[in-house]
């Protein structure tokens, strides 16, 4: 047997990630960002001194930059097609809502954004426990039982 009849198979490629999935990832990713950004913004100015309380900025700072991390890792599982980046991607748009209640209660310039994210959320949401999004990511219902 020669050498170029023992080469294996070539891999079966992975079926196309459906474009739902697609865009529930830029969704977190975008979520990702606005929390990071505001993240940055406060530390920025909580060490220049700027708040009343610096400590409350600073700290606020790197919480907002931690909780960013989650989006992001979620939307690096849907792009990738990973089932266990369905539950931060849900939590996310969960927790998103009432940031959005939030800022549709407020005055002002901080009502388009409450819409904007309120969209955001609900729409990534709807994407994310799609039943495509659901098959794409491999992740099975409970058994059904024949005989019920």
């Amino acid at each position: 047997m020669s050498s170029s009849e023992r080469t294996s198979p070539a891999p079966t490629p992975n079926p196309p990630r459906p474009p739902r999935l697609t865009v529930a990832a830029a969704i977190c990713g975008l979520e990702a960002l606005a929390l990071i950004a505001g993240g940055v913004y406060l530390l920025v100015m909580g060490v220049l001194g700027q708040p009343d309380s610096p400590e409350q900025a600073e700290m606020g700072g790197v919480t907002l930059i931690v909780l960013g991390v989650i989006p992001l890792l979620a939307a690096r599982g849907l792009l990738l097609c990973r089932a266990w980046s369905r539950g931060p991607a849900v939590i996310t748009q969960v927790m998103a809502l009432p940031v959005a209640y939030t800022l549709l209660t407020s005055i002002g310039g901080m009502i388009p954004a409450g819409i904007a994210l309120a969209v955001a959320a609900v729409t990534g949401l709807v994407l994310i426990v799609s039943a495509t999004a659901t098959e794409a990511l491999g992740i099975t219902g409970p058994a059904r039982d024949s005989q019920s």
